[in-house]
């Protein structure tokens, strides 16, 4: 058997009993064997300043830039701030695409979970998200998008997924995750 694809997991919230967390840690658990997924922490990183992009720049930025280039994916799992993504992420964004010409992000693959305790799923964000990772080059798979809502009532009292429809879902969106990371991979 292939040795599992290595995807890095970006969660755009810092609390501690993250919803989102507990989601990337549900779509950890439903990927298919083909993936290694491991969740990158991004709230150590200073924010992007090109003042400190010197001969030594922050050493978190210097591990989060090896640690994403040598990921053959990258998920990304945020909730929805003001229509938008959390500054957290952003600052990844931006730390990874520095210095100039040597973005982390340049043909990654990647997907993206957004999730809202509202109707809606964090559709803003999701597509905010979209916005920035087109301009990065990630080659983020389009189809099937996930939106998740009423995030706040599909987790059970030990962060696990109380529901089978959406098990159901998140394990079919990590299969074509995988096999789109495959197709890209073989290009």
């Amino acid at each position: 058997m292939d040795k599992p694809m290595n995807v890095c997991v970006l969660v755009g919230s810092l609390r501690k009993a993250s919803l989102n967390g507990m989601l990337a840690n549900a779509l950890i658990w439903l990927a298919p064997s083909s993936m290694k997924l491991d969740i990158v922490e991004i709230g150590q990183l200073p924010l992007y300043n090109e003042d400190l992009e010197t001969a030594a720049p922050p050493e978190q930025w210097t591990a989060f830039r090896q640690r994403v280039k040598a990921a053959d994916a990258v998920l990304f799992v945020s909730p929805e701030y003001n229509r938008s993504v959390p500054a957290v992420l952003k600052n990844a964004l931006d730390v990874g695409s520095r210095p100039y010409g040597s973005s982390v992000w340049d043909r990654k693959p990647g997907a993206i979970v957004s999730s809202s305790p509202g109707a809606i799923g964090g559709f803003g964000a999701n597509h905010h998200l979209r916005q920035s990772l087109v301009f990065l080059n990630v080659r983020t798979m389009q189809q099937p998008e996930a939106y998740v809502s009423h995030v706040d009532k599909l987790f059970d009292e030990h962060g696990k997924l109380a529901g089978d429809g959406t098990r159901k879902f998140l394990q079919e969106y990590m299969q074509a995750f995988s096999n789109w990371v495959q197709t890209i991979r073989s290009d």
